[in-house]
């Protein structure tokens, strides 16, 4: 029994051995570790920050009418471009009782006034002939000439003046009963809403039937349209306090409107918000910037107002400079000074230092240090056994 257990642990041992044996055969059986080479690239280099926001005219105009009444027909619809004079929609005008009879009782007033104006007149001149006729015999004094020629005069001004107030009290109260009137006011008084500028109708927040309201001092009045220069775009976004800092009035713009296939339009940065606004724990500032025109963007596409974009903001750039992917790059433990592995032979590396510039977190600029010509080694090795690892600088 002793014998047979002493037997069954050489054996056990000897199995061991052979398995650990055919282990390190097969362990170099596999092939040494390989390091793949690439060479520096000539790039654009930009560096860049990115801010979201909408796209949205530069200047909208919201069309309101110069007298309250109600909707009576619309000639416009979201869309349609019109020219300034246009007709955008007629309003019908529902008279207020109370100033109706206020403005009735005015013409009655201002009628009495010019009667009575006119009695005085008449009896002016009467005097004024009469002292006329005795003036040219040469039996009134020019004194007392004078003083009835004066209070003739007088007395036509005021029946003049009276005739004007008449013809006020009467246009008030046309406007207040139809919505025009004729004379010189009725350009003023218009129940024809026309487009005051060339643009597209952004918006007709109106329906035939609703009650609109006159800007006045009191109130802004009731917008019947909207429209905008739709080849005049603007970029309203905001940035995180951590980048205002970079950034400067003139820098150039890159809008990538996701609607229409991330397709790219060029604006120019024009206004930086002064003073930033608190939003979800964090410092934003508005920023705007002027889309460039349709011909110099060199693109057909027509930017609907209010779309989502984003803004890539260049802050720096270097125009077809030597330049590396930064996983190419190591950095020395002691010194922290950057440099890279140059290829000499097969599977062999040199080590050089290089100048760093700018970079994009990809790809970075090469100042000095290697040349066009140089292979770069990629510190990830192609292959290399369990167990080993390759040089990580």
């Amino acid at each position: 029994m002793k014998r047979t257990g002493t037997i069954i642990v050489l054996l056990v041992i000897v199995i061991s051995s052979l398995i650990g044996i055919y282990w390190i055969w097969q362990k170099d059986q596999e092939d040494p570790i390989e390091y793949a080479a690439e060479q520096p690239e000539t790039k654009t280099i930009v560096k860049e920050t990115v801010a979201t926001g909408s796209i949205v005219p530069k200047e909208e105009v919201n069309i309101k009418p110069n007298i309250s009444g109600v909707i009576d027909k619309i000639h416009v619809e979201a869309g349609e471009f019109v020219k300034a004079g246009d007709l955008i929609a007629e309003i019908k005008v529902v008279p207020n009782v109370s100033s109706l009879t206020n403005a009735k009782n005015s013409i009655d007033q201002a009628r009495n006034a010019v009667q009575t104006a006119k009695l005085a007149l008449d009896n002016q001149e009467s005097i004024y002939k009469r002292q006329k006729q005795l003036f040219d015999k040469g039996v009134v004094a020019a004194n007392d000439f004078d003083l009835a020629q004066n209070a003739y005069n007088n007395a036509l001004q005021r029946y003049k003046q009276e005739q004007v107030n008449l013809r006020g009290a009467q246009q008030n109260y046309d406007i207040l009963r139809t919505g025009t009137t004729s004379g010189s006011l009725g350009k003023y008084a218009q129940t024809s809403i026309r487009s005051t500028v060339d643009g597209m109708v952004l918006d007709v927040p109106v329906k035939e039937g609703n009650q609109v309201i006159e800007a006045n001092n009191f109130n802004e009045g009731t917008s019947i349209a909207v429209i905008a220069d739709i080849n005049k775009m603007i970029f309203e976004g905001k940035v995180d306090e951590s980048e205002v800092g970079k950034i400067k009035e003139g820098l150039p713009l890159k809008i990538t409107v996701g609607a229409y296939d991330n397709q790219k339009y060029d604006a120019v940065l024009d206004y930086i918000a002064p003073k930033g606004v608190e939003e979800n724990g964090a410092i934003q500032f508005a920023i705007k910037g002027t889309l460039k025109a349709p011909e110099e963007n060199k693109t057909n596409s027509f930017i609907r107002a209010g779309l989502s974009a984003n803004a890539s903001i260049i802050l720096d750039q270097r125009t077809d400079v030597l330049a590396i992917k930064e996983a190419l790059v190591q950095y020395d433990n002691e010194t922290k000074k950057p440099f890279v592995e140059i290829q000499t032979g097969d599977q062999q590396f040199q080590r050089k230092e290089v100048e760093l510039g700018l970079s994009d977190g990809i790809f970075v600029e090469i100042k000095s240090g290697i040349s066009k010509d140089d292979a770069i080694k990629v510190w990830n090795p192609l292959k290399a056994p369990q167990g080993r690892g390759g040089y990580n600088g």
